[in-house]
């Protein structure tokens, strides 16, 4: 059974439009503290989140965010657009050791 917000986030990405400019901000978390923002800019959301899922560290994604079109996804929203039936790319093998 899924919660009132998965299931909402699942008509969302379903209706995701992954061919939009996006934006990804991260920031990491270092002995000292928080380090400064990473900003990066894609010429889709599908390619933002296929960076933030494949080639960003995964201690990076907690602290990421994407925006398109004026809107935000946190982290495990863009772990959701990722794994959807609709995202437009083959997906990384999963690592048999994680």
């Amino acid at each position: 059974m899924t919660s009132e917000n998965e299931r909402g986030m699942g008509e969302a990405a379903e209706l995701f439009d992954y061919t939009c400019a996006a934006e990804l901000y991260s920031s990491k978390f270092g002995r000292h503290g928080r380090q400064p923002l990473i900003y990066r800019r894609f010429a889709s959301a599908a390619q933002a989140i296929r960076f933030a899922m494949e080639d960003l560290p995964p201690r990076f994604l907690k602290s990421s965010y994407l925006e398109v079109d004026e809107t935000r996804f946190q982290s495990a929203e863009i772990r959701q657009l990722y794994t959807s039936m609709h995202y437009p790319f083959a997906r990384m093998a999963a690592d048999p050791l994680a």
